[in-house]
C-alpha cells in the first residue's frame, strides 16, 4: 500500500501532528511519502520522501492549488490512500481531494483493526470497522488516537514542487478564538464529570472535589452537550487540552476524543464503576466504585485536613 500523509504548516510553523500520520501508515503496514505545504527551514524529521511546495507560492491554505498539488501527487505516486489530521485543515480538504478522486472518504479514524480503519459512532458510544469498496481511499486521524511513542527521527529527501498558486478563495490570516469563562488550560488540578455522574445535580459533588483540592471541575463532552456543563469546562478534542499536575476523572468512560485533551496531565486518578473502562489504561491511579459515594467522602476527608 502507498500513502501519502499531509503535514500541516500553520502561523509559519510546521505541526507537531505529522508524528501521529507517521505512525499510522507504520501501522497500516504500508509505504509513504509526506506531502507539505512549507518552507525549507522548518522540516518534519522523517525517512522517506517529502514533497514540499513553498507557502510563500501556495498559501498557507489554498483548497484550490493545494487540493491540486496533492491529487497530482497521488497520480504521480500511484497512491492508495491520503491521510490528514481531523483538523480545520483536514475537514476542509479531504472531502475536495476525496471527491477529485473519485474515492471513498473515512474520517476520525480512532484506531487500526485487522488492517482495516476503525471510527466511533452514535456519540463515540459505540466504533465500526470500516472497509471502502473503492481502490483509493482519503482519510483523516482523530487528534491523539495515534503517535509514535518517541521524538520524530530522520533526514527526509526533498523533492520540490513548482507550479501555480493561484485558487479561488484568498487567505488573509489567523483569528483567535474569544475566551471566555474558566481557562483549563492553566490549571494545576482538574476534576472533571462525565456521564456517571447520572444526572445534572451531581455536578455539584465534583465541583466541591474540585475547590477542596484547590483547581477548578471540568467536564467530558456527553456532560456539556446535555447542558448539566457549560462548554468552556468541556476537555477533549472538542473542548479544551489540558495538561495538569493532577486530573480527576469522575464517571468518565474514556473516549479517545476526551483522552486525546487530558491525557499529558502528570497525574491521573479515575474513578468508575466499570473496571474495564478504557481510562483505566491512561489512570495512574483506578478507583472502582460508585462516585456518588467515594467523591463526597473524599472531599470531607480533604476538608478535614
Amino acid at each position: 500500500m502507498k500513502i501519502v500523509l499531509v503535514a500541516e504548516y500553520r502561523d509559519g510553523k510546521l505541526l507537531g501532528s505529522y508524528g501521529e500520520l507517521i505512525d499510522f501508515a507504520d501501522k497500516m503496514g504500508g509505504e509513504s511519502v509526506m506531502f507539505l505545504v512549507g518552507n525549507d527551514t522548518d522540516l518534519p524529521k522523517y525517512d522517506g520522501v517529502v514533497y514540499l511546495a513553498d507557502a510563500e507560492n501556495f498559501g498557507e491554505y489554498n483548497p484550490d492549488a493545494h487540493k491540486k498539488l496533492i491529487v497530482d501527487l497521488v497520480g504521480k505516486e500511484q497512491a492508495d490512500m491520503v491521510v490528514f489530521c481531523h483538523s480545520s485543515y483536514g475537514w476542509d480538504l479531504a472531502p475536495r481531494v476525496a471527491f477529485a478522486l473519485k474515492a471513498a472518504q473515512v474520517s476520525e479514524i480512532v484506531e487500526i483493526a485487522d488492517g482495516l480503519p476503525v471510527t466511533p459512532v452514535c456519540n463515540a458510544k459505540l466504533r465500526r470497522t470500516v472497509k471502502v469498496k473503492t481502490p483509493q481511499s482519503v482519510v483523516t486521524l482523530q487528534s491523539g488516537a495515534f503517535g509514535l511513542t518517541e521524538e520524530p527521527a530522520g533526514s527526509p529527501v526533498i523533492e520540490k514542487i513548482e507550479g501555480n498558486g493561484e485558487g479561488r478563495i484568498e487567505f488573509t490570516g489567523y483569528e483567535e478564538a474569544e475566551s471566555g469563562g474558566v481557562d483549563l488550560s492553566k490549571a494545576q488540578i482538574i476534576v472533571s464529570a462525565g456521564r456517571g455522574v447520572g444526572k445534572p445535580e451531581n455536578v455539584e459533588m465534583i465541583a466541591n472535589l474540585a475547590k477542596a483540592l484547590g483547581g477548578e471541575y471540568g467536564a467530558s463532552r456527553p456532560v456539556v452537550d446535555s447542558e448539566w456543563v457549560e462548554h468552556n469546562r468541556q476537555v477533549g478534542t472538542t473542548g479544551q487540552t489540558v495538561s495538569p499536575k493532577l486530573y480527576v476523572a469522575c464517571g468518565i468512560s474514556g473516549a479517545i476524543q476526551h483522552l486525546a485533551g487530558m491525557k499529558k496531565s502528570e497525574f491521573i486518578v479515575a474513578v468508575n464503576t466499570d473496571r474495564d473502562a478504557p481510562i483505566a489504561e491512561a489512570a495512574d491511579v483506578f478507583v472502582v466504585a460508585d462516585l456518588k459515594e467515594f467523591v463526597p467522602l473524599l472531599t470531607e476527608k480533604i476538608q478535614s485536613l
